[in-house]
């Protein structure tokens, strides 16, 4: 169990608190939603921890077999439904490997892809958001 400590601050501004280590976020309503876009809005949240967890599931399957993937890039493109009710419509990700990385990874190319398509924040979202995976193994 992780406690996060979430203070409303006013003016659709929110300060997150990560229990465990006291690391502090802010959030923001987005422009296209009655605030100022300053910062990360919630459903940005959703995106960037579906980015991050693609990212670190696959880091610790190739930690496993002793390589490295630094230099990857997660690209999530958030997009939001155009009709009531709101809500995130789909999170397109695009997994960019460089080419030393992919001449490193062998054959553990297509357990990297399924660890990173059931990352715990993937298998948690609704049905209801598409989740369409693309990889780009530079250097194929």
């Amino acid at each position: 169990m992780v406690d996060i400590y979430v203070e409303y601050e006013g003016d659709l501004h929110c300060r997150a608190q990560h229990g465990p280590s006291a690391a502090v976020l802010v959030t923001d309503a987005p422009l296209d939603n009655q605030g100022l876009g300053g910062s990360f809005s919630p459903t940005d949240l959703v995106a960037t921890g579906l980015g991050t967890c693609v990212a670190t599931v696959m880091g610790i399957s190739a930690k496993k077999h002793g390589y490295q993937l630094s230099g990857m890039r997660v690209h999530v493109k958030k997009t939001m439904t155009s009709t009531p009710p709101r809500r995130i419509a789909e999170l397109a990700v695009e997994i960019t490997l460089p080419p030393s990385v992919t001449a490193n990874v062998g054959g553990a190319r297509r357990e990297l892809e399924l660890v990173a398509e059931q990352c715990p924040v993937r298998l948690s979202l609704l049905d209801a958001i598409r989740v369409p995976m693309l990889f780009d193994w530079q250097g194929k």
